[in-house]
């Protein structure tokens, strides 16, 4: 499985952007969907995640109401919406996927990585 993020930018708080992660390889259908971030000098922590079938969701306290992720089966694609977008949201934002139905909040069991978008929000 091959992982490609992108859409991320810069934008001042308050802003919003909305990420993309493709998939290719293989159909993900029976794969959770999981965006992660990672600032500096910190360690990599959970931001979201999807059941690519079914939809169910799980986020993150700190953009639980601000950031909303979904997905397009038909496309193989992870989208991650942000708004209301806060300096401490300043992060590199990496999706990853599994195969499994269970939820998982460390980045461990995560098997397959996609590089990687900046997104910046300036005060």
């Amino acid at each position: 499985v091959q992982l490609q993020a992108s859409g991320g930018g810069l934008v001042q708080a308050g802003g919003s952007l909305r990420l993309s992660c493709a998939a290719s390889g293989r159909s993900l259908t029976n794969y959770v969907m999981g965006w992660f971030r990672q600032a500096p000098g910190k360690e990599r922590e959970f931001v979201a995640a999807i059941f690519m079938s079914g939809g169910s969701t799980s986020y993150a306290d700190s953009v639980k109401g601000r950031f909303t992720i979904s997905r397009d089966n038909a496309k193989n694609t992870m989208y991650l919406q942000m708004n209301s977008l806060k300096p401490e949201d300043t992060a590199v934002y990496y999706c990853a996927t599994r195969y499994g139905s269970t939820w998982s909040r460390g980045a461990g069991p995560y098997d397959y990585w996609g590089q990687g978008t900046q997104v910046t929000v300036s005060s």
